[in-house]
């Protein structure tokens, strides 16, 4: 198994920890926001290292959403590189860790719908 590595942002490795050590009890909101966050455990596509990476949770139906938008930034996070390279991740949702595959969304429509 890979080993993991931790993100080098403070409060990312930060959140993540309180997140896992607590089950999924604490540590479930981005900061001091109070917008709801699901951690997403994904490969690095570089390194093959375990990276967890804590998102806003936002969701269409029973599928999740992962926006890789860094705020607005004119470039993705690594981690949208990762994903592209490696699709199945674990998504912590709360208490409950489940594995999936991401795929891109590429289609105009489904993109603007989202």
């Amino acid at each position: 198994m890979p080993d993991y590595i931790p993100s080098p942002r403070q409060w990312v490795r930060d959140q993540v920890e309180l997140y896992e050590r607590s089950g999924g009890t604490e540590g479930t909101t981005l900061r001091d926001t109070g917008l709801p966050v699901i951690v997403v455990t994904h490969t690095g596509n570089k390194t093959g290292a375990i990276r967890k990476t804590p998102l806003m949770r936002v969701t269409d139906g029973a599928s999740y959403v992962l926006v890789g938008s860094m705020g607005g930034a004119p470039t993705n996070p690594v981690w949208v590189h990762n994903l592209r390279a490696n699709p199945d991740v674990e998504i912590r949702d709360h208490t409950v860790a489940q594995p999936m595959r991401v795929r891109e969304v590429n289609n105009a429509a489904e993109r603007a719908r989202l």
